[in-house]
């Protein structure tokens, strides 16, 4: 058995939504079993909701709401269904912004609650479709009533560990059927829905791969695989045939939008491969993510990637020096405030950190906070550039090549950090150098 799991971009319009489905019956004719089928919201949905959600506090609600309708009336109308599929779930999201109207409020539960509806909607659409090209079993299921269970942590939940053991046994009603789930939601122990990330669908389809048991986890997007580089950026970037789970999980942690940072962590956990395929071109080999990657002593660095919109907090104490504790106090600052460190660099008297929370009002009271014991600047608008391959650990001299590319582009570096697995070197430029600072990277370990 295998996963397929479809992006929002490769169900956003009927003639995607046709293809994918085509996808599905050619893995059941070549494997002669039925996938488990997992499929996010259609593409810019999840942002048209918890837009919705924003404005419903100051009472817009119908013009909001309209745009998320049309958009799925829009995807039955082109596919010939229904147009009754979906319209409990539409009623249910507008008794629900009228709700949040009332209270005047949105907290990250009703954010989780108003989101969920992008895939309860586009996989009630999705089954449909298969429903109308002759599969009748096919069915749309929550992946909460499949035994996802969550912790409480909104907005960026993660599974119980007992989901692992839920999936199988709530399967076994569903047994020979064509089941389409739900990406990216799930609910905590008290009922309540939780969604686990942005581009949490890829997580969702791990977590039930793993569950389950699968032989292979397919991740079919709108590009041919993970590349060496952003395409967008990068018109000569190429894809990447085979990753290391270890690679794959950098590249994603460090910015590489194929993939949803967690998705690989069920999947290394139960051995189960990882292949990224092209939902335009399913004959072109994509890449295939294993415990093992290959590793060419010609060409180390797989891939450059990019984290932008971060924030660069310089903490400076002369209590540091020599000082014990003063460590400890300083990340209970960052916990208490609910503040995640991505990259962090020490001197004698200072440190400095990165995190890629904006909200300014979690970022005041870290300052508050930090302020009591040390000197705070907070700087904005940066970006983290990593630069990973398992064959670095291996290549002398090639972070003087990285940095001489940098200083080439006429980018100054305010942090740099190589994590203890050497497979990644990691600095701080800003948002505004992006451009410059990845093509002359790109030239240099990649030639073009």
């Amino acid at each position: 058995m295998r996963v397929m799991k479809f992006g929002g971009t490769s169900v956003g319009k009927p003639e995607a939504m046709i293809r994918c489905a085509e996808l599905v019956e050619r893995e059941i004719k070549i494997h002669g079993e039925k996938p488990v089928v997992v499929v996010s919201a259609y593409s810019k949905v999840t942002d048209l909701l918890l837009d919705a959600a924003k404005k419903a506090v100051r009472g817009d609600i119908e013009a909001p709401y309209a745009a998320v309708a049309k958009r799925h009336a829009d995807l039955l109308n082109g596919l010939g269904l229904d147009e009754q599929i979906g319209q409990k779930n539409l009623s249910e999201l507008h008794d629900l912004l009228r709700g949040i109207h009332m209270v005047k409020e949105v907290t990250p539960r009703l954010y989780d609650y108003v989101a969920s509806f992008g895939e309860r909607l586009s996989s009630k659409c999705f089954a449909a479709l298969l429903r109308k090209r002759g599969h009748a079993d096919a069915e749309a299921i929550n992946a909460y009533d499949l035994g996802y269970v969550s912790d409480a942590n909104f907005m960026n939940a993660r599974p119980l560990p007992e989901t692992y053991e839920n999936i199988p046994k709530a399967f076994e009603a569903h047994k020979g059927k064509l089941v389409v789930i739900t990406g990216f939601i799930a609910k905590e122990k008290n009922g309540d829905i939780t969604t686990n990330g942005r581009s949490g669908s890829d997580f969702t389809a791990a977590i039930f791969g793993a569950g389950l048991g699968v032989d292979e986890i397919q991740v079919w997007k709108d590009v041919p695989g993970v590349m060496t580089a952003d395409p967008t950026l990068i018109k000569t970037a190429k894809p990447l045939s085979r990753l290391s789970f270890e690679e794959a999980s950098e590249l994603a942690y460090y910015g590489a939008e194929v993939l949803h940072p967690a998705t690989m962590v069920p999947a290394i956990k139960r051995g189960i491969p990882v292949r990224v395929l092209h939902t335009f071109d399913p004959e072109a080999p994509g890449t295939l993510i294993t415990v093992e990657g290959v590793s060419d002593p010609a060409h180390p660095v797989k891939s450059i990637v990019y984290k932008e919109d971060q924030v660069l907090i310089n903490v400076r104490s002369e209590r540091m020096l020599g000082m014990e504790g003063f460590m400890a106090r300083l990340f209970e600052v960052f916990a208490r405030n609910g503040i995640v460190i991505d990259m962090i660099s020490t001197s004698e008297v200072s440190v400095s950190l990165t995190t890629d929370i904006t909200d300014e009002k979690r970022l005041a009271a870290l300052n508050k906070d930090l302020s009591e014991f040390s000197k705070v600047d907070i700087q904005r608008d940066k970006c983290i550039v990593a630069i990973v391959g398992e064959g670095m650990k291996h290549t002398v001299g090639l972070a003087s090549r990285a940095f001489k590319a940098v200083a080439a582009a006429g980018v100054s570096l305010q942090m740099i950090s190589q994590g203890a697995s050497e497979i990644n070197i990691t600095f701080l430029i800003d948002n505004a150098q992006i451009p410059n600072t990845i093509k002359s990277l790109h030239q240099e370990f990649f030639g073009q």
